[in-house]
């Protein structure tokens, strides 16, 4: 999805969360970082107490003892420097393709937000080191398979925390893939040996997990109006009224994302000569399809998820996560279990199941186009010459595959868990699978709004010369202009639909309508 350039404006890493925009913005935008002075105060005060139990005889879990299983050998003043880097290397064990350099650099800036929030005890060096590689736009390989979401993300980070080390490959500003001390170099950076406790607290995090979410939150936001628009075009296509979207049909039954969505239907359709056309005594339509009729209850409901969700975010955004913590004012470190991670995993796991219904019941507006029994009026397939032309037959066909993928992304994976570490981490919570499943839901559901748009459009065409609403003409225009041509003989399909996705997905669409009737909800 796109988002403006914000690299000029660095965004400022406090004690408090960073913001969603703030997330988007340096892992889109590849917008700069800086630590606050309360930050670069907080993590030495953190860093003070690290440091006294490091040197006491009575041992600290991940201070001056082993991890996880191996947690009950004291480990030696001189080995503990050997400490750190042998759990970074272990754990950076990941395999699989590279993730998305945004949820890389995502997960990067919330393990820095964690950093500076003094509960972890990293030096204030290790943190600034972290800042630079994201303002150099330096982003570490990080593999697909390797985390499961408990004790947070621990290869994905480890990744990360290696290339702090000047060791495993990066990417640099341009993409170009090359050895970490290389890079760290040539942006005149210098790697860090990691001191107690650092190597655990860049590793024990919730940050790839919540990265994604919050990404996914600002794309299906976006979609979700957008939707409203392509469900407003069907309505319009396929001669539906627009009375069932009256905001007295929507306050007897309160929920404020179905609200929101039935206003933006009414405002997209306003002025519509198409509607218009069959609004009279004359109509003898009773009632429209659950498909169009129904559009605010499951738009509106899928936008009430995303809100919820977005709390849930909220909460991790203001979180600490790490294992053990400084509590600095008490000067002393203790361990928890905040590192697990449920709470992001199941909104994870929601929104694939709203990405699912929400693409489900486009494809099922769409479909309603194609039927010469139910388009009323409209040629088969929407073809120039049914029989000779098959329309857009097939595109329907490709919605249908979409969904159903759909389906199966909306199994849920916070509800599987497999032992490990000796069984001492006995219950985990895939949250970083449910995170990779949710964007290839988003960038499906993306698709198939896409084609929905694109068939609506191709409709609104064939109902000339009655003229649509302004706000849907504008699509139209849009569509056109970006060289989608309109209704005729068969042509290649893929092109077309390909530009419509990417016209969903930037924004354009969205974009189009607001331009002639202002922001929507």
């Amino acid at each position: 999805m796109s988002v403006p350039d914000l690299r000029t404006r660095p965004v400022a890493v406090g004690v408090g969360p960073v913001s969603l925009d703030d997330v988007v913005a340096v892992a889109r935008g590849g917008a700069p970082v800086e630590l606050t002075e309360e930050a670069l105060t907080a993590l030495a005060r953190a860093r003070e107490v690290v440091e006294v139990l490091a040197s006491a005889a009575t041992p600290a879990y991940g201070i001056s003892t082993g991890f996880g299983a191996l947690a009950t050998r004291h480990i030696p003043t001189e080995m503990r420097a050997q400490l750190q880097k042998s759990l970074v290397r272990s754990h950076a064990a990941g395999s699989g393709p590279e993730v998305e350099r945004e949820v890389t650099r995502g997960l990067m800036l919330l393990r820095l937000s964690t950093l500076a929030t003094g509960h972890t005890g990293v030096r204030v060096e290790t943190a600034q080191l972290l800042a630079g590689l994201l303002s150099h736009g330096i982003t570490p390989v990080v593999r697909e398979y390797g985390s499961l979401g408990c004790s947070g993300d621990l290869a994905p980070l480890s990744h990360c925390a290696l290339a702090l080390m000047g060791e495993g490959d990066v990417r640099d500003a341009d993409g170009v893939l090359m050895p970490a001390a290389d890079a760290l170099a040539a942006a005149g950076l210098t790697p860090v040996e990691l001191e107690a406790k650092e190597g655990l607290a860049l590793i024990n995090g919730t940050d790839g997990m919540l990265g994604m979410l919050v990404m996914a939150i600002h794309d299906l936001r976006m979609l979700l109006r957008t939707a409203d628009v392509s469900a407003a075009m069907s309505v319009e296509g396929q001669l539906g009224t627009d009375r069932v979207f009256a905001p007295e049909l929507q306050a007897i039954r309160p929920h404020p994302g179905q609200a929101l969505s039935a206003a933006n239907l009414t405002r997209v359709l306003a002025d519509s000569g198409v509607v218009a056309s069959h609004r009279g005594p004359d109509c003898n339509r009773v009632q429209d399809a659950y498909s169009l009729r129904c559009s605010p209850q499951v738009h509106g409901a899928a936008r009430d998820t995303v809100e919820h969700a977005a709390q849930v975010a909220g909460r991790e955004l203001a979180s600490a996560v790490d294992n053990p913590v400084v509590l600095a004012e008490e000067g002393r470190v203790e361990s928890n279990g905040n590192f697990h991670g449920a709470p992001v995993a199941y909104v994870l796991d929601f929104l694939a199941i709203v990405a699912a219904d929400v693409a489900s019941i486009s494809e099922r507006r769409t479909d309603r186009f194609l039927d010469k029994a139910r388009n009323h009026g409209l040629p088969p397939f929407l073809a120039d010459d049914p029989g000779v032309d098959s329309g857009h037959m097939i595109a329907q066909y490709t919605q249908a595959a979409i969904v159903s993928e759909l389906k199966r992304l909306a199994v849920p994976a916070s509800v599987d868990s497999i032992p490990s570490s000796a069984m001492q981490e006995d219950h985990v919570s895939m949250g970083w699978s449910a995170a990779r499943k949710l964007r290839r839901s988003v960038d499906g559901l993306t698709r198939v709004v896409a084609i929905e748009v694109l068939t609506a459009a191709r409709a609104l065409d064939l109902r000339a010369p009655l003229e649509p609403s302004p706000a849907t003409a504008a699509v139209v225009r849009l569509l056109r202009e970006s060289g989608i041509q309109g209704p005729g003989p068969d042509r290649h399909l893929s092109p077309e639909i390909e530009a419509a996705v990417e016209l969903v997905r930037s924004g354009a669409v969205l974009s189009s309508v607001e331009a002639v009737i202002g922001e929507l909800s």
